[in-house]
This record gives structure tokens, C-alpha cells and sequence, in this order.
């Protein structure tokens, strides 16, 4: 198995910007080079474990946070981009959010239902 490092850069920063943390500030505080930081982010270079064990701990989250996606069949995946998605929200657009999310679940599930259907006949 290998790992995705698209994805661990990506959630490095979409954590890092949820912090309000400017990449210089995640460098200094992670005693890492600006330039590491964003080569990781964009996944120009590899992350140790070390460092992104560094990383969450300047973040205040945890390298599973960072890691989430590289596991089949991670659920966990889901329910944290949901949360990301809506933490900078206010009560109008979370309630907005989940809402459509209603819709598209029961629109997903009619059109299987449909196409089920439709095989059948």
C-alpha cells in the first residue's frame, strides 16, 4: 500500500487555513523551512512521520486527521470533510448545507432505486 501524499498535503492546509496559519507560521512553529511546508502541501516532497507528527501537533489535531483518506474503506473520511465543510459556516448555511445533503442522499437512492427497477423489467 501506499500512501496518498495529494491528500495528506491537502489536508495539511486545508487544517492549516482553518487555524488561520500562514505556512511561515506552521514552519516556524514546526522548526521546518517555509519551502518544506509548501513542498509538502503540494506534494513535491514526502512528509516523515516525524514531521507530520510535528505538523499535527502545531495544528492541535491529530496525524490521523492528516492521514484520513489513505485507508480503504475509511468512514472517518467522510464524516471529517463534513465536518471542514461546514465548521466556517453560519446557522444559515449549515442548515442550508444539510439540507441539500438531504436532497442529494434521496435523489442518489431514487435513481438506484430506478435503475434496479428498470433491470428487473
Amino acid at each position: 500500500m501506499s500512501l496518498n501524499f495529494e491528500l495528506i498535503g491537502r489536508r495539511i492546509k486545508e487544517v492549516r487555513i482553518l487555524k488561520r496559519m500562514t505556512q511561515a507560521e506552521l514552519a516556524e512553529r514546526a522548526c521546518m523551512s517555509v519551502a518544506y511546508i509548501s513542498h509538502i502541501e503540494t506534494a513535491r516532497k514526502r512528509a516523515s512521520l516525524t514531521a507530520l507528527i510535528s505538523i499535527a501537533n502545531v495544528l492541535d489535531t491529530t496525524v490521523d486527521t492528516l492521514l484520513i483518506g489513505n485507508q480503504t474503506n475509511d468512514q472517518a473520511e467522510y464524516r471529517t470533510e463534513m465536518a471542514l465543510l461546514i465548521d466556517d459556516c453560519n446557522i444559515y448555511e449549515r442548515r442550508f448545507v444539510l439540507e441539500m445533503a438531504f436532497a442529494a442522499k434521496d435523489s442518489l437512492r431514487n435513481h438506484q432505486l430506478l435503475q434496479s427497477l428498470s433491470k428487473r423489467s
